[in-house]
């Protein structure tokens, strides 16, 4: 996804270990560090970042301040992280599919290729939801029913251009249905409107149901991970029903471009330790956080790849018109 100018030049450092560790190693920050969330206090990116900065502290020695900046669906947040100065005292987290969606909807302040990316550290497949007493008892049932009553059947989202709302474009555009979008402004008004019956199918990420699903008030009909998510390990995932459809929140961290390579790979290793520091994943399980660590060329290779498939999706169908 868009041609990376800051990470083209960090190839040679990471194709070189022994080197990489011993610039890591020179890397000391000075003084606390700034980490900007694009998304408001107490949603999941918020509690991730506050998770990981408290991890990050130990391992850089330095405080690391969590700076809320929320609003136009993180444009605001991304734009503050890719106009700060490059030098490893501001980072931030990003968020698919916002980083690379909104810069094909409009024209925006940032592009891909404004952030040295850091590392990834959650992916948050998507799933669809019905109420545990619903008719729709599996995905093949609820395909019978969108195909005898096409447009009909209402789906909750948190927005327009979410992973959510895309995933369900895919799905139709995949099997040939169509269902009715209704848009929320979050995961909790979603859950809350399929559980008061106003909406029979939900569709978020599947941290936001696994609790419920365990509660036994949910039940999940499809997940939408390359592979099974462990927890709901009993639920297939679409591509194993027949339809090449993968999606979900993938949250990461990146610093802005043009950062240099010893504080870039400094601060990568510090992302990859917390993930792997056992009272980190033990905090994030009761999260229900989907852990996934990509270093910054597996990541940017991801966002690329997401970026071509949402430019095509867009191309075909505008989700904003």
């Amino acid at each position: 996804m868009i041609a990376r100018r800051t990470l083209l030049a960090v190839p040679s450092l990471l194709a070189a270990p022994a080197l990489a560790r011993a610039q890591a190693a020179e890397w000391r920050p000075d003084k606390s560090l700034t980490m900007i969330v694009a998304f408001a206090a107490g949603g999941g990116t918020d509690a991730a970042a506050r998770t990981i900065a408290r991890f990050m502290e130990k391992d850089l020695g330095q405080p690391v301040v969590v700076l809320n900046r929320p609003g136009a669906g993180g444009e605001i947040g991304f734009t503050e992280l890719a106009r700060a100065r490059p030098d490893g005292l501001t980072i931030g987290f990003i968020n698919t599919p916002h980083i690379v969606t909104l810069p094909i909807e409009r024209r925006t302040r940032f592009r891909l290729e404004d952030f040295s990316l850091i590392g990834n550290i959650v992916d948050d497949p998507g799933g669809l939801w019905v109420r545990a007493d619903s008719d729709i008892r599996d995905f093949a049932s609820l395909l019978a029913a969108a195909r005898a009553r096409p447009g009909t059947i209402g789906y909750g989202t948190t927005g327009v251009g979410s992973d959510d709302h895309l995933a369900m474009l895919a799905l139709e555009r995949a099997s040939g249905t169509s269902f009715l979008h209704v848009p929320f402004g979050g995961s909790a008004q979603v859950k809350q409107n399929l559980l008061s019956r106003a909406i029979p199918l939900a569709v978020m990420n599947v941290a936001e149901g696994v609790n419920e699903t365990r509660q036994g008030v949910l039940r999940p009909l499809a997940q939408m991970g390359a592979t099974r998510w462990a927890p709901l390990g009993d639920v297939p995932t679409l591509k194993e029903l027949g339809f090449d459809v993968v999606e979900g929140s993938m949250r990461g961290m990146a610093a802005p471009a043009g950062l240099p390579p010893e504080i870039l790979a400094r601060l990568s290793l510090a992302v990859r330790r917390t993930v792997e520091n056992p009272e980190f994943k033990a905090s994030a399980e009761q999260q229900s956080l989907p852990l996934r660590f990509l270093g910054p060329e597996e990541y940017l290779a991801e966002l690329r790849g997401l970026q071509r498939n949402y430019q095509s999706l867009w191309d075909q169908h505008p989700w904003r018109d």
